[in-house]
């Protein structure tokens, strides 16, 4: 392992508390007994199943922890009274599928034994065994210097519950060192993940070395800037930017990984996703002579050179792809996949296949030619030929392709893999279709959506906390049991537009991958998620003992916004996780002149909000306020806290809380970096009608909605609002396809629909779904998504 422990916390080793064992994980059995095995030096390694890499894997791993040299033993049998940890093979079946995984661990007075059928097996038990050690380190007394790890006998059994089990990560928007990414693999090993999915080739920057193509890392693996911010970007930093692997640096991870049980699934984008490829050999593409700077978005910076191919400079979907009309294109890629293939031995190879625009396609001569000849009814058709020419080439060669789900359209390659991330859908067909499929869905395990309703550092926004990965299960209801077999696994994934350095990578990382490995090592009847959080205490001491930094979003104060029982305003419930808090709030932020701090109370109960403001919260531990102050700012209307119902509901993706999201006097300030405050739509409408409670004068109503195309989220077609005395007997008052954006640059805005004074009780208000994405757009083709927010009835409130 690549992380070291410090010798004084790792040298007060005590005791663990009887039947309290904290493994994550969760194995299938475990019984514990009160006795206890202290691991000295004493202690001999050996092993009987005949592999000599694991002892001396276990020696170096235990000498960099505790310092404690234990001696790796030639013998293949323990010494008669001597203690031990021994490594031997297993006979028979195991309860399991994947019986190469299975392995039994068992501590007694003699010391300590990992049995399993296979090298595989016995490297997870020693995963599981160093966590004993760790727990045992953590819980030690710091006055008993001289104090050894003590491991309750026990007798444990485990497997998992699934074949793939993987992280991802993209060094294509941000470029990572060898050294960190072979502790990453050492992130995946530790949580009994088996396969790294590393997308190595982006718009933004091409990572590998290709002997044949040497431009392809001289030029497509550096920019001339990077945009500052979230997009669409405040500016450029102006930093040329870059790097890549050498083939030799690829080998040494590769066998890295292989040292630690880990594939290494490469990904090599095509047919989108290769402005940096084109930037080294523009007659790659469909229009060579057409410079880069034409498919750049306006409102964005560019820095240095606008004529010819460039690698992109900010984030997004671009039309400049690999031209599908002309033989030098597959003759590249082929190339590009012979150096691949002969450095990964994966059975997987991963050709991306997402986010194409058919744009340069349609006007192409070459590609139009194509779709002639090969009969096609389309662009989409010809992606499809694209990926299953690629198919054919890696089955050639005994590979198997992995594609994200957009290869399903126009018709899917025979033998392909499907990576669903665009929910669940995409997998849900495959498997339906007898395809294997790997579920990757945006919520909730994309990693690179924000862990903390009070966002802390940029991300590219979603909210997936760690709640919500370990909710997570990979087989969809609507799969029956034969189809559910083709569900391999799944992932998480780290796109990395806004990680730059080492550090966000795992804050991003930790403590979510712990969620992920057990929804996809531990059984399905084993979950639950009170056990896990006591578990996860254990987990953040651990990650503290690794030096590593970790998220601790887990125990931010938090907080949610209810309905009042009898309408008249709303509720704001506080809760901490952190045990011993005493929760504080401002009941409202005066300005003064001269300015003095408002009072502040204590929280018992929630809140009753009657009149708007800026309110503020905090905790408080043994008289001290912690830094997990958050902030809510409450806009009142006249449909502020009101009965509302919703016509259909919102996406299960983004439910918000309900249709009260539409009048809680919450309205989002930070666009789709606080997707909860937003109730999602994918391709219908959103259809409230809001109860006033009596009849009230009212002259306009605002809704607030979002325009935030780069994520396939549209403004509203048009909006319209109808009034009505008894609930029954409606009658329009107006209607609008006038979208008024805000300046913050989130893509915020609103619909207004001004009227005629009038009296009413109930409201029905309608927001049309842009319907299908133009082309020309990131997710052409596709269902947009209506993202609607705060309706506001007369605000403010008179």
């Amino acid at each position: 392992m690549r992380y070291l422990i410090t010798g004084i916390l790792l040298l007060s080793a005590g005791f663990l508390k009887a039947q309290e064992v904290n493994i994550i994980p969760k194995p299938a059995s475990l019984k514990i007994y009160k006795e206890k095995f202290v691991l000295t030096e004493k202690t001999k390694i050996q092993s009987m199943s005949g592999n000599t890499v694991l002892p001396d894997y276990l020696k170096k791993i235990l000498q960099d922890k505790l310092q404690l040299s234990l001696r790796v033993s030639p013998s293949l049998y323990p010494e008669k009274g001597k203690p031990y940890i021994i490594l031997h093979g297993l006979k028979g079946k195991s309860p399991m599928a994947y019986e190469k995984d299975y392995y039994e661990l068992r501590v007694s007075k003699n010391g300590i034994s990992i049995g399993s059928m296979s090298d595989t097996g016995l490297f997870y038990g020693i995963q599981t065994l160093l966590q004993l050690i760790e727990e045992s380190a953590i819980s030690g007394n710091p006055a008993e210097t001289n104090s050894k790890p003590e491991i309750p006998h026990l007798v444990l059994t485990d497997y998992p519950r699934f074949q793939y089990r993987g992280m991802h990560l993209d060094v294509g928007r941000h470029f990572f060192p060898v050294d960190f990414i072979k502790k990453y693999i050492d992130y995946l090993a530790l949580h009994k993940l088996n396969t790294f999915h590393w997308h190595l080739t982006e718009d933004q920057g091409w990572r590998i070395e290709i002997k044949k193509y040497p431009k392809l890392t001289s030029v497509g693996g550096w920019r001339n800037g990077t945009i500052i911010g979230r997009y669409p970007g405040t500016g450029n930093d102006g930093i040329k930017y870059g790097g890549y692997y050498t083939q030799e640096q690829i080998k040494e991870i590769v066998k890295y990984a292989a040292d630690r049980y880990i594939t290494v699934i490469p990904e090599i984008e095509m047919p989108g996703h290769s402005s940096a490829a084109i930037a080294a050999y523009p007659e790659l593409s469909c229009f060579p002579n057409e410079p880069t700077i034409n498919y750049f978005p306006k409102n964005c910076k560019w820095n240095g050179d606008t004529t010819g191919k460039q690698v992109q400079q900010t984030w997004g979907v671009f039309d400049d792809v690999f031209c599908a009309g002309q033989e030098k294109t597959f003759s590249f890629l082929e190339d590009v996949m012979d150096e691949v293939l002969a450095l990964f031995p994966s059975k997987y190879i991963h050709v991306g296949g997402d986010e194409c625009p058919k744009e340069n396609w349609k006007r192409c001569p070459h590609c139009q030619e194509r779709i002639k000849e090969k009969g096609l009814k389309d662009e989409h058709e010809l992606q499809s030929y694209f990926i299953q020419r690629m198919e054919k080439y890696l089955n050639s060669k005994g590979r198997t392709l992995i594609g994200w789900d957009e290869i399903l359209e126009g018709g899917l390659a025979p033998n392909a893999v499907v990576m669903s991330w665009r929910g669940e859908k995409g997998g849900i067909e495959a498997a339906q279709q007898n395809h294997d499929v790997i579920m990757t869905p945006g919520n909730p395990v994309y990693f690179d959506h924000t862990q903390s309703e009070n966002e802390d550092s940029v991300t590219i926004g979603g909210f997936n906390p760690i709640e919500k990965v370990y909710a997570y299960e990979p087989v969809p209801k609507e799969l029956n049991e034969e189809q559910a077999k083709h569900v391999l696994g799944a992932q998480a994934n780290m796109w990395t537009e806004y990680m730059k350095n080492i550090s966000k990578v795992e804050y991003m990382l930790f403590p979510r991958i712990a969620a992920l490995s057990e929804v996809l090592w531990s059984q399905k009847d084993k979950k639950d998620w009170s056990d896990f959080e006591k578990r996860l205490m254990m987990q953040f001491k651990r990650y503290d003992l690794w030096k590593t930094n970790y998220s601790k979003a887990y125990f931010d104060l938090k907080a949610t916004v209810m309905p009042e029982n009898n309408n008249n305003g709303v509720l704001w419930k506080l809760e901490s996780k952190k045990s011993g808090v005493i929760i504080q709030y401002n009941k409202k932020l005066e300005i003064t002149d001269p300015p003095n701090p408002p009072a502040f109370y204590s929280y018992n109960s929630p809140v009753q909000i009657v009149v708007p403001g800026n309110y503020s919260a905090w905790s408080v531990e043994n008289g001290r306020r912690l830094d997990n102050t958050i902030t809510q700012n409450f806009f009142f209307n006249k449909a502020t806290g009101k009965k509302i119902s919703l016509t259909k509901e919102a996406s299960p993706t983004y439910p918000g809380d309900g249709a009260f999201t539409l009048v809680n006097g919450v309205i989002n300030e930070k666009g789709f970096a606080r997707t909860k405050e937003f109730l999602g739509f994918n391709g219908t409408n959103c259809e409230a009608v809001i109860d006033l409670g009596e009849s009230k004068e009212i002259s306009f109503v605002v809704v607030n909605c979002l325009d935030r195309r780069s994520s396939w989220i549209w403004r509203p077609q048009s909006a319209e609002v109808l009034g009505s005395g008894d609930g029954q007997t409606w009658y329009s008052l107006k209607s609008t396809d006038s979208f008024q954006e805000d300046k913050s640059g989130t893509g915020k805005g609103m619909m207004t629909m001004s009227f005629r004074k009038t009296f009413a009780r109930y409201l029905k208000i309608g927001v049309k779904n842009w319907g299908t994405i133009p082309g020309g757009n990131p997710g052409a083709g596709n269902k947009a998504w209506l993202f609607v927010d705060e309706i506001e009835v007369n605000a403010p409130n008179p």
